[in-house]
């Protein structure tokens, strides 16, 4: 109140038509206080109706007194004390006893008309819990619009790359819009303001900074006092430099230059500035980047870094914000690591959470990793956020998918142990590869292997790192392990004092070493610690000056124009389609793995008969088959088959006759079903029962439902086999 300097009325408010433009007296210091008219603040149906308004001390009324031109008076000191703005009836007393005493005054004097409470927003400290009491303090600003105005221009003439690109609407909207930035922070802690005020000796007020115009700047207080001397020529003054430090993004700006000792022409400045590329989330797109450019352009004359690639924020896995008091918070740490739920509990425990918040964090705990974080390693963490960046605006971070690409590093040590033990202690790498000699799978995992690297290395390129790993995992998972590591094992097998299968394990091995030396390089970026100790691993050639002492030094993944094999490539493309129908057919009729069963290829075309011909053993050892024999159009299949076709030109067939006891399954199912159904009936009449959906607890609700849907999956299952088994006995007679 001992602040205010106007009283607001609603203009269409009735009661107060008459009191438009006139003025009110303060009842302790006679200031005259206009009432104005505020359509945006006054509510007429709240309270009177008329609201006292204190400019320099709430922040809506900061913008009443701007729209309506009042005076801003500051009534409280730095520690909470009233000042002489408050006058002398309370001058030097606290803000909470200033309070009782201004009621008690206003009683003395007849004008104290009651008290109502009411409900309002009080900000409080995070610290000490102590009200927050808004103050206009004297602040340092930048004026940016020219600034802004010439970084939107750096992005619209191609001088900066905003990656992803959806980003440069954010950057637009921003700088276009940009107000007076304030630099200065009341803080302990950061760079001071190079500002010092000059008091002069016949100042009529020694308050600090209360005379605007008796600021000088210098870059240290040498400069300042030269400066002051300049300002006020024959006058006696001292100096005292401001107390307020400069706002931390204003710090930070300036950092692509200061440390290469700006405003020095040093021999780093001219040699790395500007820089490259900025890496940074993209939350902090305005208050980082965007200063970054403006102070770089403005003091220096160049954008300072040519890219910006913007990574997404990461989330739990339901998409929510990470919080402490959902506890949801993941620490990298714990993933690396492995915690359990206990220590995740305890945890929450060692925080400041009060105990409705920690019972609720502890439950969101319990729900997310009911048995704890296990441990997935530095590489399975970084491998997913890499691959989760497809999500180019937030990843929602799912645990179990870290856990499964550490599943897949124990994968990538299976390839190596394999390799070391078919290579051979005394293995060499040969110093040249015919590919043109090469067996067919040999070069068909080279040119895959190309296209792997190819794919990278542009993905990479245009940072679109979410492509670059699906490509590196796929060729390793889909390509190396699962197809080329498996088609030639029977080769690693062979009988060495055969010339023959000895030459074709010898280019075989060399093979395998060149997709090992390459894929675990094409690898690295993104799996650091696990391709180094396994490239390590691989043996050496003899002699080999070129090879570096660490894979992180080596030369990534190049193209080579002779592995590409485009024939190659769609005659496997065929075979591995043959394979996925024959496996289909295994698990259609649920033969085992032992279970080594004939099969058919019934071809339509020479062309196609030709092409499964030659890789009948890399079907028959991917199958699982104990022959494999290729049919013409002509030729009949033997009866007793399940047939599944793969294309218009070819159908595959595997014969069931003497393996499979179609009536003893059929049997089997008949049980399995009936149990089913059982089940499935007993979950159905419990979720039926009255009043279920209102007295069961939501949990118990969705582990019944949970239920359901996998015993009506798992039925579902049991009746396809069912109909498989049924017409596999109709053939057969």
């Amino acid at each position: 109140m001992l602040g205010d300097t106007a009283i607001a009325v609603h203009p269409a408010d009735q009661r107060y038509m008459h009191l438009h433009n006139k003025f009110a007296i303060h009842p302790f210091n006679r200031r005259k206080l206009p009432i104005i008219c505020d359509a945006e603040l006054v509510d007429p149906n709240f309270g009177t109706g008329a609201v006292k308004i204190t400019p320099a001390h709430d922040p809506n009324d900061f913008l009443v007194g701007k729209r309506h031109n009042l005076e801003f008076i500051n009534i409280f000191s730095d520690d909470g004390i009233i000042n002489s703005n408050g006058g002398k009836e309370f001058e030097g007393l606290k803000r909470f006893d200033a309070r009782v005493t201004v009621i008690e005054a206003l009683k003395s004097k007849g004008l104290y008309r009651g008290a109502e409470n009411n409900e309002m927003r009080l900000g409080t400290c995070s610290r000490s819990d102590d009200i927050v009491e808004p103050m206009v303090k004297p602040q340092w600003f930048v004026n940016c619009s020219d600034m802004g105005r010439e970084a939107c221009e750096a992005v619209e003439d191609g001088r900066l790359e905003i990656i992803p690109k959806q980003f440069e609407a954010d950057w637009f909207r921003w700088m276009r819009n940009i107000r007076d930035w304030c630099i200065s922070r009341q803080l302990w802690w950061g760079h001071r303001v190079p500002a010092w005020y000059v008091t002069l000796e016949d100042d009529d007020l020694k308050e600090f900074g209360v005379y605007v115009d008796h600021w000088v700047v210098g870059r240290n207080e040498v400069e300042a006092l030269t400066e002051a001397g300049t300002k006020f020529p024959g006058k006696k003054y001292h100096i005292e430099q401001d107390q307020d430090v400069l706002d931390t993004w204003f710090s930070s700006g300036l950092f692509p230059f200061s440390v290469m000792c700006w405003p020095e022409n040093t021999a780093d400045m001219k040699t790395f500035y500007p820089t490259s590329l900025l890496e940074t989330g993209h939350d902090i797109i305005f208050f980082w980047v965007a200063r970054m450019v403006m102070l770089g352009m403005k003091l220096t004359g160049e954008v300072p870094f040519k890219q910006v690639y913007l990574h997404p924020m990461v989330r739990d896995a339901h998409g929510r914000k990470m919080s402490k008091s959902l506890g949801n918070v993941i620490d990298p740490l714990e993933v690396i690591n492995g915690i359990t739920l206990e220590d995740l509990h305890k945890r929450l425990e060692r925080g400041n959470l009060d105990r409705n918040e920690l019972d609720i964090a502890k439950a969101g705990q319990k729900q997310d990793f009911p048995n704890g974080i296990a441990e997935c390693g530095t590489d399975a963490l970084r491998f997913s956020l890499v691959a989760y960046t497809a999500q180019s605006d937030k990843i929602n971070l799912d645990i179990q998918r870290v856990v499964g690409y550490r599943h897949w590093c124990n994968k990538l040590w299976n390839a190596i142990r394999f390799a070391m033990l078919n290579l051979g202690t005394d293995f060499l790498p040969s110093e040249n590869l015919d590919v043109k000699s090469l067996p067919c799978g040999c070069k068909w995992i080279l040119s895959v292997l190309n296209k792997a690297i190819s794919k990278t290395v542009t993905a990479m390129e245009v940072y679109d790192f979410s492509s670059a790993t699906s490509a590196v995992y796929s060729w390793w998972q889909y390509q190396l392990c699962d197809v080329f590591i498996e088609i030639i094992k029977p080769v690693m097998s062979a009988d060495d004092n055969n010339s023959t299968s000895a030459s074709v394990k010898r280019v075989t091995r060399d093979t395998l070493w060149i997709c090992l030396d390459n894929g675990l390089r094409l690898l690295h970026p993104f799996m650091p610690f696990v391709t180094e100790e396994l490239w390590q691993r691989l043996p050496q050639r003899l002699g080999d000056s070129s090879r570096k002492e660490s894979i992180m030094i080596s030369d990534y993944p190049t193209v080579i124009k002779e592995w590409i094999d485009d024939e190659i490539e769609s005659q496997m493309v065929l075979i591995e389609s043959s394979v996925r129908s024959l496996r289909s057919l295994r698990m259609a009729y649920l033969l085992l793995p032992k279970q080594r069963p004939e099969a058919f290829l019934l071809c339509k075309t020479d062309e196609v008969a030709t092409v499964v011909e030659k890789g009948a053993t890399e079907i028959c050892t991917l199958a699982s088959l104990a022959s494999l024999k290729v049919l013409r159009e002509s030729d009949v299949p033997p009866v007793g088959c399940a047939v599944n076709i793969v294309n218009e030109h070819l159908s595959v067939y595997l014969l069931l006759r003497g393996i499979v006891d179609a009536q003893l399954e059929l049997s089997k199912l008949e049980k399995k079903k009936e149990e089913l159904i059982r089940q499935q009936e007993a979950v159905t009449k419990k979720m039926n029962i009255p009043g279920y959906r209102d007295k069961v607890p939501a949990n118990i609700q969705e582990e019944n439902l949970s239920k359901l849907n996998k015993l009506m999956a798992e039925l579902s299952i049991v009746e396809e086999a069912n109909e498989n088994f049924e017409k596999l006995l109709a053939d057969s007679s």
